[in-house]
């Protein structure tokens, strides 16, 4: 559990530090309301993806499903926001700067790309899921 504590925490401060320094001249506090409004956005989208592909798993017990939810939203919560707010950020930066013409078009393949991995991304959380549920039933009955 400490390694992935420790993967999570470093996932979220290289996340906040690409970001804050992509968003550049932006003052502070817009850069904070930025990760902010950013992490919220990607944690719900994250929980509704793991919503999905926890419907086809079967948990032993509620507080069990709420420690795999609650790890494994954290950890793509994070490498979502990796995927998407340093990028986004960085076409703020350039719209703010006046040049808004590709904006648009990079706005939209980044969000077909970000469709893309979360489609992918529920996939591994069903593996996660059932590979948590498997190490779980092996020590119980091992």
């Amino acid at each position: 559990m400490i390694i992935i504590t420790m993967t999570i925490t470093t996932i979220y401060c290289v996340l906040i530090a690409w970001t804050c320094q992509s968003l550049g001249f932006f003052d502070k506090p817009k850069k904070v309301a930025y990760l902010i409004i950013g992490f919220i956005i990607m944690y719900i989208i994250t929980l509704i993806v793991f919503q999905t592909t926890k419907s086809e798993i079967s948990y032993q017990n509620v507080r069990m499903q709420k420690d795999v939810q609650n790890m494994i939203v954290l950890l793509f919560t994070g490498i979502n926001g990796l995927i998407t707010m340093p990028q986004v950020g960085k076409i703020l930066d350039k719209a703010n700067e006046g040049e808004k013409e590709n904006g648009r078009k990079k706005l939209i393949i980044l969000l077909i790309i970000f469709i893309i991995c979360l489609i992918i991304e529920s996939g591994y959380m069903k593996s996660i899921q059932e590979g948590i549920l498997s190490v779980y039933r092996s020590n119980i009955n091992g």
